[in-house]
């Protein structure tokens, strides 16, 4: 009779969460960045958390009609843009808004987008927090779940093809794992060897449904194995450690060794989206744990034990966050909405005669339509 196959599970033993920042500042081992580029970084966190405070206000007050915020996890998404070249391209899901305010986005067109205006890039023919911008190299959101990452492995498997040195980085949650469009595109990416980053934002729920609800793996990135790909686990609130593992990530994928998934492990502090209510489904005890590892406070700890900052920089850094957030929201919203004619362009990149003939009938009945009305 033949013996049962011993089966070797990979989980936390052989992921170990990659950790470089303490709670209190400390770093665990040395590592480097130029003082402005941590600046930045942690700027960049900042504006994120004081946008995403505002235009969930927003919502509630009834002048925007949805919104996703990024609280709790900024970061993951800092530190991994961060790593990145300016011409690597991004596929985010629709929590990643720190992306575009890293590569220096105009605040009002971002915020038009939200209100679906004329500044808009995408004449309001999307959902809010569903922006996309060619100019940053960030491909449009979609919200069917995980549909970015086969497109971004058939985008970074083109630039091979092409020879194009780019790095492809795609973001998507925990709950994205589960889902048939994540196997498709780190299976492709393993047998191709494509400069893809696979980056999951384990915020631990994927809208109501808790992480060990929806796979039985130890690790996320474990699951990197069975496609061939190199995987690693990292602390999620720790940018600096956020930032050597992408960036060890990106000089794989640019040297020809392939893609990688990064599992950052981090906690979504508020709720899924406006529509939601979180308190339905989870314990608070968890979120004041959470609260307790916000990244934004960890990050200040070190720059202040650095002598790069203080209490004064910081109230001034809010302040002024929260100046140019308000100045942006009130010039998106005395922006009209889209002309007419929008609905006909863009469509195609030449219009075809039937949109040229549905386009000169609306025009006939908005003539016929003022006629009526004298």
């Amino acid at each position: 009779m033949a013996e049962e196959p011993v089966i070797t599970l990979q989980g936390e033993e052989e992921f170990p969460l990659v950790q470089l920042l303490e709670d209190d500042g400390n770093l665990r081992e040395e590592f480097h960045l130029p003082d402005d580029v941590l600046l930045k970084m942690y700027r960049t966190m900042v504006l994120n958390r004081v946008l995403d405070e505002r235009l969930f206000k927003l919502q509630r007050q009834g002048r925007i009609g949805f919104y996703l915020t990024l609280t709790g996890e900024e970061a993951a998404v800092v530190g991994s843009v961060a790593a990145l070249d300016d011409q690597d391209w991004l596929f985010p899901a629709y929590r990643e808004t720190a992306l575009a305010l890293w590569r220096g986005v105009d605040l009002v067109k971002f915020i038009s987008q939200i209100y679906g205006n004329a500044y808009d890039n995408v004449k309001g023919r999307q959902m809010p927090n569903h922006y996309s911008f060619r100019e940053l190299k960030m491909v449009s959101i979609s919200s069917p779940v995980g549909t970015q990452i086969p497109q971004a492995m058939g985008f970074a498997w083109a630039a091979r093809i092409v020879r194009d040195p780019v790095v492809v980085m795609v973001y998507f949650g925990d709950g994205a794992t589960s889902e048939g469009d994540f196997h498709v595109g780190l299976n492709f990416a393993g047998v191709f060897k494509t400069p893809t980053i696979f980056f999951c934002r384990n915020n631990q729920w994927a809208i109501s449904l808790h992480r060990d609800q929806q796979t039985a793996s130890e690790t996320i990135a474990q699951k990197a194995v069975a496609y061939g790909i190199h995987g690693v686990r990292v602390d999620g609130n720790d940018v600096l450690a956020v930032y050597k593992v992408t960036k060890e990530a990106v000089e794989r994928a640019r040297a020809g060794k392939g893609a990688t998934l990064i599992e950052a492990v981090t906690y979504r502090l508020g709720a899924h989206s406006s529509s939601d209510d979180p308190r339905r489904y989870r314990d608070e005890q968890e979120v004041e744990y959470w609260q307790k590892h916000d990244p934004i406070t960890r990050f200040k700890t070190y720059l202040v034990r650095q002598g790069l900052w203080d209490d004064e920089k910081d109230q001034a850094l809010f302040d002024e966050a929260e100046k140019t957030v308000m100045e942006a929201v009130k010039k998106a919203e005395s922006i009209g909405p889209p002309a007419r004619e929008t609905l006909f362009t863009d469509v195609y990149k030449d219009k075809p005669w039937h949109i040229q003939e549905q386009e000169q009938a609306y025009f006939a009945f908005l003539k016929e339509k003022e006629k009526w009305l004298g």
